[in-house]
């Protein structure tokens, strides 16, 4: 009996993150083959349409570490909750934003939930599972981010040139709201390995402001503004570091990039590998369907 509830637990938490982890990326790349559609509608610049996307990562960046430690503390399993029901609800205002800013508003609100959801899926499928089965488990969650960076331009193409780009964020809404349902139903049980702990309310603070300045800052140069919050996101950082290592119960635990180079360098790699993918997305979405002429769904 143990065995086979531990066997639905297993499912069902693969089931749930791979919802959650499909979502997630989807509509990040989706989004990218419907920027042409939304300038139209609203009447956006390049320039504006770049927060469209922008807006979402940003604030994923933000929130991602500060939920992660929230989730050790207070459970993986609730802000997991808490983050499907934020990013179905978001979704839904997306697809009705009255306007440029409505969208990118509610963009970031989206992108509040997809941290919720990144930084505890992961980590409720290690909890979940065995040591014998938690590659593969891992595997299939991992494949299922592919999947939706993979087929977000693809069916955000269609659905774009289908029912216009507020489809792409009303198929989003059930995909939510089933992953909500089975959390619910199947996951009875909550993870929380810090519970106890004090959250580092102060370094999650310098942390915010660092990649807002930052990321701010790239958008704006070579102008004054964009080297002065460059600058500036580049102080922050180095204060964030410096402060994280003093304390007890870190939001970050820096010491894991500088005892183990090989987790410090793979993630120095992705973040190059990301940065470089995501620019050409955002620049080809624009360049096939403003200068080729094509189509959403061509484009895709």
């Amino acid at each position: 009996m143990a065995s086979s509830n531990q066997a639905l637990l297993e499912r069902a938490t693969l089931l749930v993150a791979s919802f959650a982890s499909f979502a997630t990326p989807f509509i990040g790349s989706a989004t990218n083959i419907a920027l042409p559609s939304i300038g139209k509608e609203f009447s956006a610049d390049a320039v504006t349409l770049s927060w469209v996307a922008t807006s979402f990562l940003l604030s994923a960046a933000v929130f991602l570490t500060p939920f992660g430690r929230l989730a050790d503390i207070y459970g993986r399993k609730k802000i997991l909750n808490y983050g499907l029901i934020i990013f179905t609800i978001a979704s839904f205002f997306c697809a009705f934003a009255p306007g440029i800013n409505g969208l990118i508003f509610w963009r970031v609100i989206q992108g509040l939930g997809g941290a919720m959801i990144f930084g505890t899926a992961m980590a409720i499928i290690t909890s979940v599972f065995p040591k014998e089965k938690r590659g593969k488990a891992l595997g299939v969650a991992v494949a299922s981010v592919y999947t939706g960076l993979t087929l977000g331009p693809f069916i955000g193409g269609y659905l774009t040139k289908l029912w216009g780009w507020q489809g792409i964020f009303l198929f989003t809404v059930p995909l939510g709201i089933i992953a909500v349902t089975l959390s619910f139903i199947y996951l009875k049980q909550e993870w929380a390995d810090a519970k106890g702990e004090q959250f580092d309310w102060k370094g999650s603070v310098i942390y915010g402001f660092a990649i807002i300045s930052l990321m701010y800052g790239f958008g704006e140069l070579p102008g004054l503004y964009g080297i002065i919050f460059t600058v500036t996101g580049f102080v922050g950082i180095t204060l964030f570091i410096i402060y994280e290592k003093k304390q007890k119960f870190p939001v970050l635990n820096i010491h894991l990039f500088i005892k183990n180079k090989i987790f410090a360098f793979s993630n120095y790699a992705a973040l190059i590998n990301y940065s470089a993918t995501f620019a050409i997305g955002f620049l080809l979405s624009l360049y096939l369907q403003y200068i080729k002429g094509l189509n959403p769904q061509q484009a895709g």
